[in-house]
């Protein structure tokens, strides 16, 4: 297999080094990510200025961009390489619930969905992940084996989470929808050096979906949570109320 590796703490991060390490073994990879940290940069493209590309001693690909940057110029160009499957993280902390809409761990497995190619988002699980990024890695190895076993649809995007302990103490893969957080912590106000004020954007809220079935809820079990999700946001269990709405709107010509 062929596979790509991304992520959104930057090239230098310790889970995309453990996750290389690992993948490595059963497959031929190739790794390009941000030059610096990017969490919470979602889906952007960097459409309104060029992106720089270094290769460094590594092998590794550092680029000036975000991680869909990252995957997008990957798969469509910069390499001659055609990849088989596009693998991001291993996040330094949860993409669990609402985090998905903002992760970009989550947005570059989602690039390469968008792009055809299955793909899967890995993130550690942990106020301060630093000790079981092996247990992550070797998560990630099984379920890839797994896929290059038993492939699934086309396109397919799982997003993965581990709870940051040992191997030995995971009690085993939960198939899991999202949950939800509460609203976000307010922004917090402060001032620069110069007395100028700047804003903090608050925590994530605390949990409020997080019963039997979620993906908060297979990590307090000490699971694995693999959570399949999807590009099509459309709400279809709207769809009758809001064409009984439409049909009240007119167009109102001069």
């Amino acid at each position: 297999m062929k596979i790509l590796i991304s992520n959104d703490d930057g090239v230098y991060a310790l889970g995309i080094t453990s996750l290389a390490s690992e993948i490595a073994k059963i497959a031929e990879i190739t790794v390009i990510a941000p030059d610096r940290n990017r969490s919470g940069a979602s889906n952007s493209l960097s459409v309104q200025t060029p992106v720089r590309l270094q290769q460094l001693t590594n092998g590794f690909y550092s680029v000036t961009g975000t991680p869909t940057d990252c995957v997008h110029l990957a798969v469509t160009g910069l390499f001659q390489t055609k990849f088989d499957m596009v693998i991001s993280g291993i996040n330094a902390g949860a993409n669990l619930g609402d985090d998905v809409l903002y992760s970009g761990t989550v947005a570059a497995a989602t690039e390469g969905g968008i792009l055809g190619l299955p793909s899967v988002a890995f993130s550690l699980v942990g106020k301060d992940p630093q000790k079981n990024y092996d247990t992550a890695a070797l998560v990630a190895r099984q379920i890839i084996e797994r896929l290059k076993k038993e492939p699934l649809p086309h396109a397919t995007i799982l997003n993965v989470n581990i709870p940051d302990i040992t191997i030995d103490e995971l009690e085993g893969f939960e198939l899991t929808r999202l949950g939800k957080r509460h609203p976000a912590q307010p922004a917090i106000k402060a001032l620069d050096p110069r007395g100028y004020p700047v804003y903090w954007i608050g925590a994530s809220g605390l949990e409020e979906d997080a019963g039997p079935g979620t993906d908060f809820h297979a990590i307090k079990e000490n699971k694995v949570s693999i959570t399949p999700i999807q590009i099509d946001m459309t709400n279809y269990d709207a769809f009758e109320q809001v064409k009984a709405w439409t049909s009240g709107l007119m167009v109102c010509k001069k």
